[in-house]
């Protein structure tokens, strides 16, 4: 712990020396810049660091070295084509200065949702149409439903941005991507770091009546999307929706009307995902692992590290596993609310283990509700501390206390034991003097 601390120190120190605003930023970049673009993922930092390891774009040269103000500019460092952009695996190193925003023309004219529509699409129409009195409780089908489908895919192409293999996007002090989807598909060795990101909106929400006993809006876009890759590490981010958040949306058939989905999920067999030092504020659902219950090509893949996060006003998904071995430690927890559903989500053959993490809880969370069963069997839990309605800290047992009210029970042993950790792991009381001041964007000295 000696060691962790001293850390933990140096760092701090170094965040005290705070670079230059963008408006004032001098160019070209500060040193520090420089140093952090190319910094690649610790040894045993988290399941990342497994293989060949998670280095980015640190060897970019200076022709794919670029500093971005724009979509068109991010599209542009990118590889220069958003379609083919994922297939891009050169080396690149990209800084974020200031706000992009992925509802912005390559002309740079702001866009909406009327803009992305199809003609044939009204949201009126669709109510109209596809209300359960009239339509009944069956999936839609028919012109309308296409014609939201085509609009779907009119934002996808514009606010789906695609990164390829072998790259770094890092934020300089302030730097936001709002109303984008970072996608990495298919790709290997990236990071993403410094950045906050902001109302990752769907203009176009599914209904989905059999979702549920009374159905629900389904969105499409994550914040970030972590899909058929290996060795991504994401690191001191901000996730959040902003001033658009769900709570402020309609509802239409007696369901809240959702335009956001996750912050971060890793899905479609992914694996060797770090994600630590982030900050999700605010939203809803958080973090996805594994999409379907389907067993086939996910099993044994998966495998994610979720470390020094601090997860504040969120309501589930902190992380929702399937399938993976997703080491979750040292993160602190600051739930409650009306909206508040559960943390740890244990879904079908997944293999969490859950060490020293801190949940500060409003007085109505039971600490036996931050677990939810979605079908898994085990759920390996130690060290866990809770502070509730303002009270001190104690150890609490989450997993015998979620045992101790609802059946079946969760066995206590995950069947495996994590060795890709970088720092001894703290006390959960430890964690709001070093997680709530050092997790999220604008923490690194840049």
């Amino acid at each position: 712990m000696r060691r962790t601390l001293a850390g933990a120190t140096v760092t701090a120190l170094l965040l005290v020396a705070a670079p230059a605003s963008a408006a004032t930023r001098p160019d070209p970049l500060p040193w520090s810049a420089h140093q952090l673009g190319r910094q690649t993922l610790p040894d045993r930092d988290g399941w990342a660091a497994a293989g060949p390891g998670t280095t980015g774009g640190a060897a970019a040269t200076a022709e794919r070295t670029r500093v971005v103000r724009s979509r068109a500019e991010l599209v542009a460092a990118l590889g220069g084509d958003n379609a083919g952009n994922a297939a891009d695996a050169t080396p690149k190193l990209i800084y974020v200065d200031g706000t992009v925003d992925g509802f912005e023309s390559a002309d740079g004219t702001p866009l909406g949702c009327a803009e992305l529509a199809d003609p044939a699409y009204r949201l009126q129409d669709y109510l109209a149409t596809y209300d359960p009195a009239v339509w009944g409780r069956v999936a839609p089908t028919g012109p309308l439903e296409e014609a939201r489908v085509r609009s779907v895919a009119n934002q996808t192409r514009q606010t789906q941005i695609n990164v390829g293999s072998n790259t770094t996007i890092i934020g300089l002090r302030g730097a936001r991507l709002t109303g984008l989807t970072l996608m990495i598909d298919r790709a290997s060795n990236v990071i993403v770091r410094n950045l906050t990101f902001a109302d990752a909106r769907d203009c176009f929400p599914a209904w989905s009546p059999t979702d549920g006993d009374a159905g629900n809006w389904n969105s499409q876009y994550d914040q970030i999307s972590v899909r058929r890759s290996e060795n991504v590490w994401v690191d001191h981010n901000t996730f959040t929706d902003g001033d658009n958040p769900d709570s402020a949306q309609p509802s239409y058939f007696g369901r809240p009307y959702q335009v956001h989905d996750g912050s971060l999920d890793v899905t479609h067999t992914a694996s060797l995902v770090t994600a630590s030092w982030n900050r999700f504020t605010g939203r809803d659902k958080l973090m996805l692992i594994g999409s379907s219950n389907t067993v086939g090509p996910d099993v044994g893949r998966l495998k994610v590290t979720v470390h020094h996060n601090l997860f504040d006003g969120v309501l589930q998904r902190l992380p929702r596993v399937r399938f993976g071995q997703v080491d979750v430690y040292n993160n602190h927890y600051r739930l409650g609310g009306d909206g508040f559903q559960y943390a740890l989500g244990v879904g079908v053959q997944s293999a969490i283990y859950a060490e020293s993490n801190l949940f500060t809880l409003d007085p109505t969370v039971d600490p036996g509700d931050l677990l939810y069963d979605w079908g898994g069997t085990a759920l390996t839990e130690r060290g866990s501390w809770v502070r509730q309605g303002g009270g001190p800290a104690r150890p609490v047992d989450l997993l015998a206390a979620y045992n101790a009210g609802h059946d079946p029970d969760l066995a206590v042993d995950a069947g495996w034991t994590p060795t890709l950790r970088r720092d001894p792991v703290l006390p959960a009381p430890l964690l709001p003097l070093l997680v709530d001041p050092l997790a999220g964007a604008d923490r690194l000295p840049i």
